[in-house]
């Protein structure tokens, strides 16, 4: 009897061990993932704000967290107005001439999710992150202009923002997400692999 009462303690811990393991949810994943976005940055050094891609593509690093690569790119048209020493004094010798800019920032955004923490449905993603890289800059002058060319002198190379943001899940490969940020927010999709 003592052996009976024994074997059935044991299969009843067995079975209810299994049974809290199935309703466990498995730890979500959130890497590989494409997340394309536009949207509007501000630059302190532009004065004011510009439409703005972003892509990234993230990869799972631990739990709730992910890293991910990411490239962006702005561009935007300027004036400045320049006097040529060769041509004599006057208003005929100062001209407004343009130039455009474009910039591609690269590097790395590490994001926190809280949907854990939040216990959030399984439709929506809550996350905190941040990002860091350098921006790439390039000018290109009007013909006919030979002053200054130097557009970026205070403009430091370094890139850095901050992130807040959701995203919804329309379907288990599919989702949207709105990201604001110190310097480039974006609406975008965001498609699972």
């Amino acid at each position: 009897m003592k052996k009976l009462i024994l074997i059935s303690i044991v299969l009843f811990q067995t079975a209810t061990m299994n049974s809290i393991a199935q309703d466990k949810p498995e730890a979500e994943k959130f890497g590989n993932t494409l997340n394309l976005g536009a949207g509007i940055g501000y630059y302190g050094y532009i004065g004011h704000s510009l439409p703005v891609g972003m892509l990234n593509y993230e990869f799972d690093v631990a739990r709730n967290f992910t890293l991910a690569p990411f490239a962006g790119i702005y561009t935007y048209q300027n004036y400045y107005y320049w006097g040529n020493p060769n041509q004599p004094n006057g208003d005929e010798s100062y001209r407004l001439y343009s130039y455009r800019a474009t910039a591609v920032p690269v590097g790395v955004k590490g994001t926190y999710y809280f949907d854990q923490l939040f216990r959030a449905n399984p439709k929506w993603d809550f996350y905190a992150s941040g990002s860091t890289g350098f921006i790439f800059r390039s000018v290109t002058w009007e013909n006919g202009y030979y002053g200054d060319k130097h557009v970026y002198q205070n403009a430091s190379p370094l890139y850095l923002d901050a992130h807040v943001g959701a995203e919804y899940h329309m379907t288990e490969k599919a989702g949207i997400f709105l990201d604001l940020s110190s310097g480039v927010s974006t609406f975008g999709l965001a498609i699972h692999f």
